[in-house]
C-alpha cells in the first residue's frame, strides 16, 4: 500500500500547487505527470490535514519512516496511518 502510493504520488510532474504535489516534483520521477499529481493533491487536500500532509510528505525522503510509522505502537501513529491508507485508498482509485 504505501509503496504503491509512493510510487503513484512520485510520478508526479511539475506545475502542480501543494505540500504533496512539491514532494512528488521533488522526486523527480520520470513518469511525471501534471494531472496525476494534481489529482493526489486534490485528494491529500480532501483527507489529510495540513500535518498529515507535512508527514506523508516526509516519506518521499525517507521511506523508512513510513514503515516505521505503520509499524508503530503509538495511538497517534496509528490514528494517522488509518488516514493516511483511507487517503491512499482514495487517491488509487480516483488518480490511478
Amino acid at each position: 500500500m504505501t509503496l504503491s502510493l509512493l510510487a503513484l504520488t512520485a510520478a508526479c510532474g511539475a506545475g502542480v500547487n501543494g505540500r504533496v504535489a512539491k514532494a512528488c516534483v521533488d522526486a523527480d520521477r520520470s513518469a511525471a505527470s501534471t494531472r496525476l499529481c494534481s489529482c493526489v493533491q486534490r485528494v491529500a487536500d480532501q483527507s489529510l490535514n495540513a500535518s498529515d500532509q507535512a508527514l506523508a510528505v516526509k516519506f518521499f525522503e525517507d521511506p523508512q519512516l513510513a514503515q516505521d510509522t505503520r509499524q508503530s505502537d503509538n495511538t497517534s501513529n496509528e490514528a494517522f496511518w488509518l488516514r493516511y491508507r483511507a487517503f491512499a485508498n482514495s487517491a488509487s482509485r480516483q488518480c490511478g
